[in-house]
């Protein structure tokens, strides 16, 4: 059956460029469009889409608060376009905030190395995020934004996670973790590398470690570069720990979250204490993602072998799955997000079904399992 679009956008040429690009795909059918916000909330009621591409700015009601009101009343996976500038970030994350899945550069030339690549891209984004029905929704109570914590008085940021229930319900927070013991294992660096979803997931696992946590945490999630640094701005707002956008030559810090980014490539060199971060451009064209999970996961398993707790989130593709088995056989531990809590089950299946991951965890499980498995609680 073919995912069925919804297109809004207040520019005709925009709404057109983008329907004629979907309906390529014979598993696509776009059943309408709208010019506004308001309109947007009113078909999404009407048509009972599967999928809505939104843009940000229009007018009468903008994309951000239809956003919210299409996922208050009728829940749907709905994919942002936005502008690559400072505002245009902060505007996109707030519509993931509020409850949007993922979102695309509205230039197409920005997300692929040529138009056939950029159009493969968005079909594929519609497609996966239309097979996930939402049954479900209720927006988180922390407001993204909200001005910086003090690290060191400050008690534990309080967020509801978006129960982005699909096809069956999330398994409840935190039980499947309660009966889970420590294994005892040492680590000295946790890595997450997530894709689609991955933004709404990390702020859910960081948000809940406490300031005291013992070792340096690696995010690697696909991301323009013009995103990164107010996403990382905005994780270190509402995080007890820190969190950063990785530049070259940081060291690594207990505690410290580093976010690699868009666009480069995040490495760790040195040895023993004096382990930095390698930042670097990558014009490759055998690399598919900038950052690439692969890429940070087989320089950290060549840094510290096997005390590595790498977590592979919610994303589409397979990034993550060779770095993962580098990071296995040097005697690390991989854990995998569940399906029933992932936005995309691609990246953390192509992980399981490789016999890498130790355990598949619901995403609100993840951060009490850190903190047991580390033994900061």
């Amino acid at each position: 059956m073919a995912v069925k679009v919804l297109v809004v956008d207040d520019s005709s040429f925009f709404r057109r460029r983008v329907s004629e690009i979907l309906e390529q795909d014979k598993d696509i059918d776009v059943i309408g469009f709208a010019v506004n916000g308001r309109e947007a909330v009113d078909k999404a009621r009407q048509l009972r889409p599967d999928v809505i591409t939104m843009d940000v700015e229009m007018p009468v009601l903008d994309g951000i608060s239809a956003v919210k009101e299409i996922m208050a009343a009728n829940p749907t996976p709905i994919l942002m376009f936005s502008s690559l500038t400072r505002d245009g970030a902060t505007a996109t994350l707030d519509a993931l905030d509020a409850g949007a899945l993922d979102f695309l550069p509205k230039k197409f030339e920005d997300i692929a190395r040529n138009n056939e690549d950029a159009i493969k891209l968005l079909q594929n984004k519609v497609k996966e995020i239309g097979r996930r029905r939402l049954s479900r929704f209720s927006r988180p109570t922390t407001s993204i934004n909200k001005p910086s914590v003090n690290k060191e008085t400050a008690p534990r940021a309080s967020i509801t996670q978006p129960d982005r229930s699909f096809s069956r319900s999330a398994p409840p927070a935190d039980t499947s973790a309660a009966s889970v013991r420590a294994s005892g294992k040492k680590y000295q660096i946790v890595a997450i590398g997530t894709s689609t979803g991955g933004p709404v997931a990390l702020q859910t696992i960081l948000t809940r470690l406490p300031a005291n946590f013992p070792h340096p945490i690696l995010l690697i999630q696909h991301m323009p570069a013009a995103f990164t640094p107010a996403f990382a701005a905005r994780l270190n707002g509402l995080c007890k720990i820190q969190v950063k956008e990785a530049q070259q030559g940081d060291k690594l810090m207990p505690g410290t979250a580093y976010l690699a980014p868009g666009g480069q490539q995040m490495l760790i060199e040195g040895r023993g204490g004096n382990r930095t971060l390698r930042v670097f451009e990558d014009d490759s064209a055998r690399i598919t993602y900038k950052p690439s999970v692969d890429v940070t996961f087989a320089s950290t398993a060549k840094a510290f072998q096997g005390d590595v707790l790498a977590v592979v989130l919610t994303g589409m593709g397979a990034d993550g799955r060779d770095g993962a088995r580098m990071l296995k056989q040097v005697g690390a531990t991989i854990w995998a997000q569940d399906e029933s809590t992932s936005v995309v089950y691609g990246m953390p299946q192509a992980v399981a079904a490789a016999g890498l991951a130790s355990a598949s965890i619901a995403l609100n499980d993840v951060a009490t399992r850190l903190v047991r498995e580390i033994g900061c609680g």
